[in-house]
């Protein structure tokens, strides 16, 4: 049995958002929704010029700059992305592990107050405030959702091997805007569910420097994770809002 008749009244997307359409993930769910929802419209939003060759599979795909430093800017793409339509859908694929000097830190020898400020900057507060404008957009009269990419790393409960400072503690925090997000939303629209998604160990640049210790058969292509989050997607409830959830549709523990 496939997932849309499992989950038959969230296979029904008419508007939807993907924000870091730039990125390996963002521009795979760009073309996956695409293919999977050939009729919704679908606008990408992301710092960088477009990417995307998509012009000849669909005209219902739009595309905009968005400035992650400027509220201002977010507050318009959310604006724009809802012009004709409350949002079935969207996704924050988002985020840094690794930039230019900032790396994974070993110990808390490595620490430094702009790397954390980096992370916290990229993994939570541009999510926080693209869900603070786009969460209101989602639709009212039918299940929507928004779903912003975290890491399985960002699990305290979860935590066995320590390092990685700054990343573990900017995406736990991610969760507990999530969490936060997901009880406040409820109270005004009971159809929406606000999730995080762990999308796997993904073969792109930001794990690259990392790839050597991924266990065979667990390092996805784009393509591949982006299928798999929406699987996951499409099968979630409003009862699950507020939660985090891997690639395979299983819960990851606060």
């Amino acid at each position: 049995m496939s997932i849309f008749e499992v989950r038959a009244e969230l296979a029904n997307l008419k508007n939807i958002a993907v924000i870091g359409c730039s990125g390996a993930i963002g521009k795979a769910l760009v073309e996956v929704l695409i293919s999977r929802f050939p009729d919704a419209r679908i606008y990408g939003f992301s710092r960088a010029a477009s990417l995307h060759s998509l012009e000849d599979k669909t005209d219902k795909y739009q595309e905009a700059r968005i400035d992650y430093d400027d509220e201002e800017s977010i507050a318009k793409c959310a604006d724009l992305a809802a012009h004709t339509g409350p949002l079935d859908l969207v996704i924050v694929a988002t985020g840094i592990l690794h930039q230019g000097e900032i790396t994974p830190e070993k110990s808390l020898r490595e620490l430094s107050a702009e790397k954390m400020m980096a992370l916290y900057q990229a993994n939570c507060i541009t999510p926080s405030l693209l869900a603070k404008h786009f969460i209101p957009q989602l639709n009212k009269q039918s299940t929507s959702g928004f779903a912003a990419l975290s890491a399985r790393v960002g699990s305290i409960s979860d935590n066995g091997l320590g390092g990685w400072y700054a990343y573990r503690a900017s995406k736990a925090a991610l969760n507990m805007v999530i969490k936060n997000a997901g009880i406040e939303t409820a109270r005004r629209n009971k159809s929406a569910i606000i999730v995080g998604l762990h999308p796997g160990t993904v073969d792109s640049d930001l794990s690259k420097p990392f790839q050597a210790n991924v266990p065979a058969g667990k390092l996805f292509c784009p393509l591949d994770s982006a299928n798999y989050l929406l699987d996951t997607l499409l099968t979630l409830t409003p009862n699950q809002t507020g939660k985090c959830f891997a690639w395979d549709g299983q819960e990851i523990a606060p």
